[in-house]
């Protein structure tokens, strides 16, 4: 019996030179997973056509974004903290604000989230509690059995 090829939608910030590093790394692993039939990462679908920015680029992109994000079987999303989040005097990392949107709208879908967090640290519950699957490294994507899609609970501080 031939075991399903996957389609998935890659959320993950490219902002600086170290989260275009990592989601590259990502991209490789998924394209080296043998269950994996192709992929979205919106960084490779920025619409070039139309002008960064601009009203009718942000429309489009949006809209491109979450028809591949109903496309896709799962979602496999980069934890990249940057920002910050003070609670009780300790200042925390929280992610980016598009993944965030693209995890919840795949929870809300009922897509199952492969979380991907190399750096480590406190992830905030609403994305430990709702991820399918939690991989601290990159390298972990090219070994996933996406077939079977193992549960790997999240073991770790929560915000």
């Amino acid at each position: 019996m031939e075991k399903n090829k996957i389609k998935v939608y890659l959320a993950s910030p490219f902002f600086s030179e170290e989260q275009i590093e990592r989601v590259a790394r990502v991209e490789s692993a998924l394209e080296a997973n043998p269950a994996i039939e192709e992929y979205f990462s919106p960084r490779k679908d920025q619409l070039e056509h139309l002008t960064f920015g601009s009203k009718e680029w942000a429309a489009a992109i949006y809209q491109n974004d979450i028809k591949h994000v109903q496309w896709a079987d799962v979602i496999v999303a980069v934890l990249d903290y940057e920002g910050e989040t003070e609670l009780h005097g300790v200042k925390h990392g929280h992610v980016d604000s598009g993944t965030a949107f693209e995890i919840g709208y795949a929870i809300a879908s009922n897509k199952p989230v492969i979380l991907v967090h190399e750096k480590g640290g406190i992830v905030n519950l609403m994305l430990s509690q709702s991820c399918h699957a939690y991989l601290d490294r990159v390298e972990a994507v090219e070994d996933y059995d996406f077939n079977t899609m193992p549960e790997i609970a999240f073991e770790g501080e929560v915000l």
